[in-house]
């Protein structure tokens, strides 16, 4: 069942009606400060994420849905798989027969991404330039629901929601094959511009106009 109004705090309330959209929930997100889980892994829900004023990927994903939830969106999210197993969820949304995405990273290349993709794989893809660092290649992707956990408490828990981890670990991905040309340049980008700028995340990157920071 849908939360509603009565099952959230004053504060979690004021944020949801401040955030109506996908962009501006992705505003939100960013305004946060990351998730470096210096005190161990965390997997917070939204209650917790609101609670502890940061968040990483799949916390970000969490909390977009939770928010846009109210909003009429289905708690829709994408798993994205890295040959270095440092994977990256986002959130999906449609409007107007195209996805987007509402997303949370340490780069920013890998934030959400306005509505202009036909197909969920198109917008996966829109990731595989920015991914590409010392060791990061999207290999594979899947779309899923939270609806599919049942009544798993991802909203509002204050324990870690690792079932939500473990469900996107473990159901079928689709694999993306990648021209290993495409790659290497990339990489050699990757490795030039910090050679150059150490302490600069990467925003050398040709699609930025389809980006939602």
């Amino acid at each position: 069942m849908i939360p509603t109004r009565k099952d959230f705090t004053p504060k979690e309330w004021r944020i949801i009606e401040r955030c109506r959209t996908p962009s501006e929930v992705q505003r939100f997100l960013s305004s946060l400060p990351y998730n470096h889980e210096k005190d161990g892994n965390t997997c917070r829900s939204f209650r917790s994420v609101i609670r502890h004023n940061s968040a990483h990927c799949l916390e970000g994903a969490i909390t977009a849905a939770v928010i846009l939830e109210q909003h009429g969106y289905p708690p829709l999210v994408v798993s994205i798989e890295s040959q270095d197993k440092l994977d990256h969820v986002i959130f999906l949304y449609k409007k107007n027969n195209r996805y987007g995405a509402v997303a949370r990273s340490r780069d920013l290349g890998l934030h959400g991404r306005k509505p202009v993709f036909k197909t969920v794989r198109d917008l996966v893809m829109s990731y595989f330039d920015a991914y590409i660092d010392k060791s990061g290649r999207i290999t594979g992707y899947a779309a899923a629901s939270l609806y599919d956990l049942g009544n798993y408490d991802w909203r509002f828990s204050i324990r870690n929601v690792w079932k939500v981890e473990r469900y996107l670990q473990e159901i079928p991905h689709r694999e993306i094959r990648s021209s290993d040309a495409r790659y290497q340049k990339w990489f050699r980008r990757f490795q030039k511009f910090k050679k150059r700028f150490p302490d600069r995340p990467p925003d050398y990157f040709p699609n930025r106009d389809v980006w939602m920071l």
